[in-house]
């Protein structure tokens, strides 16, 4: 009989932990929660101070009675669930289910799967932390209330099978603000002039206008800038006055949760969930040839900046070793974590700092060995010198107006040695400014040509899943352990979908959310939502009792969803009013989409398709709409109709279900032939299911031609390739570039006059 029984959470991580106990442990694993609120009803008692209903979870059955048959000859139980709630909160369950007649029952914590680690928390186990339970046992009974309560109304108000969370919910609002702001936006015109310039000594560099007449001037209209442009015409350019300066860039903290998603995602691509999953396997342990199953990061769920006495000494010593003492800061860099952060926790790093991913690349997959070096420089990078930088600006003076230069130059790399940070997703770019030559005061410059240039003020971008954990976490909304479950909660509804890597909502999106605020306004604040992610804490710290955190939402919930069963219709009003009686229409929800009908139901029974326009406003489209025919099906010769579904009108074959071919809109012909020299067809516009335009034969399936840019129909004078496409960017001129790769063929796209 062993003496001892470990029992962890993951299968994954036995192996990398038998390498470091004593061979009288028997190492089992619960396969994560064994045991949960029933998925059949509420399994609350609200009456009852709140008391969960626990079953176990189905397919656990085997788990847990071989956990508690090894319980019953083991003398010692060590229990060693991830170091966090729901960790906690499967070792407070498996405790319950053991607990009889052991006294020997600890808790231990592993922030890392290395030697060191494992012995130290065996030697120095912990007893079951009861307010970390309480505090993961709150934040599940809050979310089944509101999930459990609240979903069944949506149904009865809109439709089946639809679904609200306490958390999902609020991120979906999110989303739905950011498209309402993107609608409002009115982009507003402005130009930059940028002078060319050749000093006596390269580079050639730019500097751009600022000042006229000694005050700053914004450039807001074609006019101002050509009136500027020809005052400018044959005047002299010369330095005004150079300034010099060194400039200090300090290395970023060490990842924690939040940060490694974000840097994955803008680095990587990677999804929270993929960088999770990854991160994960990193943290269990990786084989690692003679030195056998390794843990190679510590914890990946945590929001603190701290680091260990022992990592920052191993951290100083390889940089020294490595790069020289010069990359060595007087002392070690501190990072101060936000208030609420547990400290318990470090920093996400590598278990050793030498470790580095070239000795490891043989050993990992592609993205664990991608996932790996970002921690691992990120960690070293943590703990090096600043860099320095030489910064150089320069006034430059014609006539009237003053144009502004700048540059850098890397006069010491510092952490930059090591590690880059990656590029934002602001779509402002992130590089160093130009190198200038050397300049000064009076000297005379070569104007080589003056550049205009046409603007637009951009509207905010929709969020990608990086973007949407920083406004979540900056919010206080989530912790490490919920991030990537929010973005993949939403990301399954049919509330929002991905458009080039970003967050849109769809119409449904935008009708459950406008009904839950006006039912629920506290649930769906992010403020509400932040404070009640703050008493959950407070729960964990032993401030405040989980039973009163429950007690104090519920009244004011319960009252709301009360008042939501009376008065809920199901329906959001819009502007428009009905064409037969003259009451407001509705946005409503049906078995074919999302519709507007008449208030004035049953009296009046008035029904229309609907669409947006870029701003956001409802349209009104002919009633009859589903049976517009729109051409001829070009697989099966049958007419298309015009139908509407949960993501807006689309054309469908009236052949379904023999037929399936959809459009999701009607093509227009380009009058382009096909570039097919043995096709007859026409290129003709059509938009894919996600929304995007695109250009196909319209003799498909005989003849599969597409393109993404716009068909022009003029042949390529450089390599003779027929059909040119149109390359669109904001603030810039429309080209018209040749579609064969390595053709560099362009010319400004021209204005038809006609």
């Amino acid at each position: 009989m062993s003496r001892n029984l470990l029992i962890i959470e993951s299968p994954a991580k036995a192996k990398t932990i038998k390498r470091y106990v004593d061979r009288d442990f028997i190492i089992m694993a619960s396969v994560g929660h064994l045991k949960d609120l029933p998925v059949s009803r509420l399994g609350v008692d609200i009456d009852n101070d709140f008391q969960p209903e626990y079953v176990t979870i189905k397919g656990k059955t085997k788990i847990l009675k071989a956990l508690k048959d090894a319980a019953k000859q083991a003398e010692n139980i060590y229990l060693a669930p991830d170091p966090d709630r729901e960790g906690e909160a499967i070792a407070w369950h498996i405790a319950q289910e053991i607990e009889k007649g052991k006294a020997n029952i600890f808790r231990v914590l592993f922030n890392e799967l290395t030697a060191r680690a494992i012995k130290n928390a065996i030697a120095s186990p912990q007893t079951l932390n009861k307010e970390r339970f309480e505090s993961q046992q709150a934040r599940r009974i809050l979310d089944r209330l509101v999930g459990y309560q609240i979903s069944p109304l949506l149904w009865s108000k809109v439709k089946r099978g639809l679904s609200a969370g306490r958390v999902q919910s609020v991120a979906v609002k999110m989303i739905c603000d950011r498209e309402k702001e993107i609608q409002a936006f009115e982009p507003q015109e402005y130009w930059s002039l940028t002078a060319r310039l050749e000093s006596e000594q390269p580079p050639e560099f730019e500097a751009r206008f600022w000042k006229y007449e000694g005050k700053k001037t914004d450039l807001k209209n074609r006019d101002q800038t050509f009136n500027l442009l020809r005052e400018l015409e044959g005047l002299p350019f010369k330095v005004l006055s150079v300034t010099k300066k060194k400039k200090q860039k300090n290395p970023q903290p060490p990842f924690i949760t939040s940060f490694l998603q974000q840097e994955a995602f803008n680095r990587l691509r990677f999804s929270a969930k993929k960088t999770m999953s990854v991160a994960q396997s990193l943290y269990e342990g990786i084989e690692l040839g003679n030195m056998g199953q390794t843990g190679l990061i510590t914890y990946m769920r945590t929001d603190s900046f701290r680091i260990s006495d022992e990592a920052v000494s191993q951290a100083r010593d390889y940089i020294s070793k490595t790069f020289g003492s010069e990359y060595i800061p007087a002392r070690p860099n501190f990072f101060k974590s936000r208030k609420g952060a547990q400290e318990a926790h470090e920093a996400i790093r590598p278990t050793s700092a030498d470790l580095d991913p070239k000795s490891l690349a043989s050993y990992l997959t592609k993205d664990q060995l991608s996932l790996y070096s970002l921690i691992w420089k990120r960690f070293l990078a943590c703990q090096m010198t600043p860099a320095i930088l030489d910064q150089t600006k320069a006034e430059i003076i014609a006539g009237k107006a003053l144009f502004n230069a700048s540059g850098s130059a890397v006069v010491f790399k510092g952490y930059t040695a090591l590690y880059e940070e990656g590029p934002k997703d602001s779509g402002d770019g992130s590089g160093e400014e130009s190198q200038l030559p050397p300049l000064k005061e009076g000297q005379n410059l070569k104007l080589i040509k003056l550049d205009p240039a046409q603007h637009f003020t951009q509207p905010p971008p929709r969020f990608t899943e990086a973007t949407l954990i920083k406004a979540l976490e900056s919010n206080g909304i989530g912790r490490p352990s919920t991030y990537a479950a929010i973005i993949a909660n939403i990301s399954g509804r049919e509330y929002v979908i991905l458009e080039s890597k970003r967050f849109k909502p769809t119409e449904l999106g935008f009708l459950v959310t406008d009904l839950l605020v006006r039912s629920f306004p506290e649930i769906l604040s992010t403020e509400f939502t932040a404070q009640m992610e703050d008493n959950l804490d407070r729960i964990e710290t032993g401030e405040v009792r989980w039973n009163k955190v429950l007690k104090d939402f519920h009244d004011s919930f319960h009252t709301d969803l009360e008042k939501a069963a009376r008065e809920m219709k199901g329906e959001v009003l819009t502007d428009i009013s009905c064409e037969k009686c003259g009451k407001p229409m509705a946005i409503k929800s049906g078995r074919n989409g999302l519709f507007l009908a008449c208030t004035g139901y049953p009296e009046c029974r008035n029904t229309m398709n609907y669409r947006r326009d870029e701003k956001g406003k409802i349209i009104a489209e002919n009633a009859t709409i589903e049976r517009i025919e729109k051409g001829v099906c070009d697989k099966c010769g049958r007419p298309m109709i015009v139908r509407n579904g949960k993501f807006g009108p689309f054309v469908a074959c009236s052949g379904y279900p023999e037929c399936k071919n959809i459009w999701t809109a009607e093509p227009v012909n380009t009058n382009v032939p096909c570039p097919n020299t043995e096709c007859p067809g026409m290129l003709i516009e059509k938009t894919s299911k996600r929304g995007r335009k695109f250009y196909s034969c319209n003799q498909y399936p005989s003849c599969s031609f597409a393109m993404w840019d716009e068909p022009v129909n003029e042949t390529c004078p450089e390599c003779g390739t027929p059909v040119l496409a149109v390359k669109s960017r904001k603030g810039s001129t429309p080209l018209m570039v040749c579609r064969k790769r390595g053709c560099t063929f362009s010319k400004p796209v021209t204005p038809d006059k006609s």
